[in-house]
């Protein structure tokens, strides 16, 4: 087969991308540098007997027309919502549970202040609310700075939704894109647990204080998605993530699409201002006229494109473009589960998100200490045991975890390296645990380690960022990645981006996918053709 158009990764927005192009009738060949296709989303042993999600770890934010567009129930996807959203113990021997319905949430938030109790519908009303714009245009292509009256057009259709919104509406809205998490939270709740609750969200995946102007947005990026159509819940993948993009390349291949592993691309090849295929790293070469990258925008226009064949303009721009999300990702065999001071016996909150980050305090203080040092003396850590819905993952009896911890510098200060101290990192996250659960470190039976290189490395996440770019407001919409060349449109013909370093962002969503293809189709169309970029 020749190809029509490229793929350099076969991610999850990769896999989505083929799919869509597919099934208009074009050919796509997919090449992915591992040995497996999925990306961050998959599941692999990492000590025998014992498999779980490698990097990304659970599910949320994946587009219901995803999900049924490409038949991902129908191939075997099954995704079971968290009985609890979080567990946060906390340092007095009580915890906090949040999820489980309004009314359950009502009564946690009742053992640390009625106050927050009373609030928390009306909080809940606003956020969703705002999540609701996110979710209208997460499937929309973000107008393009300088693209004429098309990207006119588009921004006031686009923006029509924000404009139409009752003015205290708006101000939500600009609460949530511009202020701190913890400002934003003191307006609503007096309790430190129930802001902590809340303000997690606005540090996963992003190398910030709570106090960082700006992230409350991360806080909101976190709960526009939906598990089995409830909104704002988070969920288990049974076989972990990889069941997702397994079922996503199940569908692709139905429509033809060729998926070459162990293809890693060294370059993206360009004669005449124009992309005409691509080279692997064994010096073979992949032709066609369209190449879209479900790679980071660091690493495409870092490594994988001569800078002679970009503008200065916009490479200075890109070198601009800021990653490292200060994430180091673990994943633990146990022997048996953890017994948590604040509630030792097995119970629902084992099923739930595991916040070990009692305060905003402590937040903040964890990331002082990792622009300080390179690493929190008390990390943010939060624990999911998979095994505990899914008898898989591990052998009877025992159990797999996946650890997700902030903050570690993507780059080590004083020409330190991650792979010098990877295993002390490791030891320090397993004592913070030791913490909050005595008996933990005992029953590790093996753990495998992804520093901030690591998941460089293996993943091709540059500075480790799970969200392939900083989530900060100059990196939003239409300049997520670069301004003039947000609507997934690279800056040389032919090129296109259809990963989450383009809108609306990281985490498993299927968006940028969907969207690139929207946008190549669109370009390949009668009027696309005769007015391309227009």
């Amino acid at each position: 087969m020749k190809p029509e158009i490229l793929i350099v990764g076969a991610g999850h927005n990769g896999l989505t991308c083929a799919f869509y192009l597919a099934r208009a009738g074009l050919k796509v060949r997919m090449l992915e540098r591992r040995h497996i296709a999925g990306g961050a989303a998959v599941t692999e042993e990492f000590h025998p007997g014992f498999r779980n999600s490698t990097a990304s770890y659970t599910v949320s934010l994946l587009q219901p027309k995803v999900i049924a567009d490409m038949g991902l129930a129908e191939r075997g996807l099954r995704i079971l919502d968290r009985p609890y959203s979080n567990f946060l113990p906390q340092p007095d021997g009580r915890y906090l549970l949040v999820g489980g319905g309004l009314e359950k949430t009502q009564a946690e938030f009742a053992k640390f202040s009625e106050a927050d109790a009373k609030a928390l519908p009306a909080y809940y009303a606003m956020l969703d609310g705002v999540a609701d714009v996110l979710r209208d245009l997460a499937l929309q292509i973000p107008p393009n700075a300088g693209g004429g009256a098309a990207a006119l057009l588009a921004a006031a259709k686009q923006g029509g939704r924000l404009a139409k919104m009752p003015i205290e509406k708006q101000r939500d809205v600009l609460d949530l894109f511009t202020k701190s998490a913890r400002t934003f939270l003191d307006g609503w709740f007096e309790s430190d647990a129930v802001k902590a609750g809340f303000g997690f969200d606005a540090v996963v995946g992003n190398y910030a204080s709570p106090d960082t102007p700006g992230s409350a947005y991360v806080l909101l990026h976190h709960v526009f998605g939906e598990v089995n159509g409830n909104k704002g819940a988070w969920g288990h993948a049974i076989g972990g993530m990889g069941a997702i993009t397994q079922a996503m390349r199940a569908a692709c291949e139905d429509l033809g699409v060729e998926i070459l592993t162990d293809a890693p691309v060294a370059r993206v090849l360009v004669e005449q201002g124009a992309v005409v295929g691509v080279r692997l790293e064994d010096g073979s070469e992949h032709r066609a006229g369209i190449v879209a990258a479900n790679v980071g925008p660091k690493l495409l226009y870092d490594r994988l494109i001569d800078p002679k064949d970009l503008d200065p303009s916009f490479l200075r721009a890109a070198k601009g473009f800021k990653v490292g999300s200060g994430t180091f990702r673990m994943n633990v065999a146990l022997s048996e589960l953890p017994r948590f001071t604040a509630r030792p016996e097995p119970g629902d909150h084992l099923k739930s998100g595991i916040i070990l980050a009692p305060t905003l305090d402590y937040m903040d203080q964890a990331f002082t200490d990792a622009r300080a040092t390179g690493m929190s003396k008390d990390p943010i850590v939060e624990m999911l045991i998979p095994s505990t819905v899914d008898d898989s993952l591990a052998p009877a009896g025992q159990h797999v975890a996946s650890l997700f911890c902030q903050q570690f510098a993507p780059e080590l200060p004083n020409g330190r390296s991650w792979d010098d101290e990877r295993e002390k990192a490791a030891d320090l996250i397993v004592a913070t645990v030791e913490k909050w659960a005595p008996g933990f470190s005992k029953s590790v039976i093996a753990r495998q380690i992804h520093s901030p290189l690591d998941l460089e490395r293996k993943f091709g996440l540059m500075g480790g960022d799970i969200m392939h770019g900083a989530m900060s407001l100059d990196q939003l919409w239409s300049a997520r990645p670069i301004l003039g060349n947000a609507a997934y449109r690279g800056p040389i013909s032919g090129l296109y981006m259809c990963g989450a370093g383009t809108h609306p962002g990281g985490g498993i969503t299927g968006a940028p996918g969907h969207n690139a293809a929207k946008a190549i189709l669109a370009d390949r169309s009668f009027l696309g053709r005769l007015f391309k970029r227009g």
